[in-house]
């Protein structure tokens, strides 16, 4: 991790838009219905190509929005451990048991996702919709679609514009 981004409203590099257009590549030919995205810079950004391709708006849902960091904010792991090691070190190593200060838990955000995933399934029941979040979301859902709690945060490997497909099926 370079920084705790979370909640900051950052642009995406060159090599994210480039990693965002081969995305968008890849779901051309989908039959999408809607495209919904975090509100931050960082996840409309790779949504564009995709909803160019697909002729569709790119839809915020707060649902989606990334964790925040509260005190860790837009430090590096390094400045945050010299902030509060424990708490570093539980993040590392415990996750699922680490609320930042004025911030979030892993638990917290999920409750958010999946209570934006079901909201989404009602509207679009047999349909296919997209999701354009951030790595944190897109691990702790990734966890809950897996039936995995959020100990597993680490072990579910997330890369940046990765492409993960859940078919939903009566709410499971």
């Amino acid at each position: 991790m370079e920084r705790f981004r979370g909640r900051a409203d950052l642009s995406l590099n060159d090599t994210g838009f480039k990693q965002a257009e081969a995305a968008a590549q890849k779901l051309k030919d989908w039959q999408v219905v809607a495209i919904y995205s975090s509100p931050r810079k960082r996840a409309p950004q790779p949504a564009e190509p995709m909803a160019r391709n697909l002729h569709l708006p790119v839809q915020p849902l707060e649902g989606l929005i990334d964790i925040d960091f509260g005190s860790f904010q837009g430090l590096s792991a390094e400045e945050a451990s010299k902030l509060d090691k424990k708490l570093m070190d539980a993040w590392i190593e415990q996750p699922h048991l680490v609320h930042f200060p004025k911030g979030e838990s892993l638990d917290i955000v999920r409750q958010r996702v999946l209570a934006a995933v079901e909201e989404l399934e009602k509207k679009h029941k047999d349909q296919t919709v997209i999701l354009v979040s951030h790595t944190v979301v897109c691990r702790v859902l990734m966890c809950a679609m897996l039936g995995l709690d959020n100990s597993h945060f680490w072990h579910v490997s997330q890369d940046v514009n990765a492409i993960n497909i859940f078919e939903l099926r009566d709410g499971a």
